[in-house]
């Protein structure tokens, strides 16, 4: 999966940067190098959902793709 990143430069040093495709995924770092590292941990947990507490039936399933 390829996503798109705006990064901007923060006013008190250091960068910050959104992904617009996911609304709510925003995160900083002092260097880019610590934004990348951070930007792919926001992404992963913006990502991740909890299934442990969604209702199914028994004839529902469980799919995981990757894109």
């Amino acid at each position: 999966m390829k996503l798109k990143a705006i990064v901007h430069e923060a006013e008190e040093g250091g960068f910050w940067a959104e992904v617009p495709t996911i609304p709510g995924c925003v995160t900083q770092g002092e260097t880019m190098d610590e934004l990348i590292v951070n930007l792919h941990e926001a992404v992963e947990g913006c990502l991740a959902v909890d299934i442990d507490h969604v209702s199914l039936l028994k004839t529902d399933q469980i799919l995981e793709i990757a894109v």
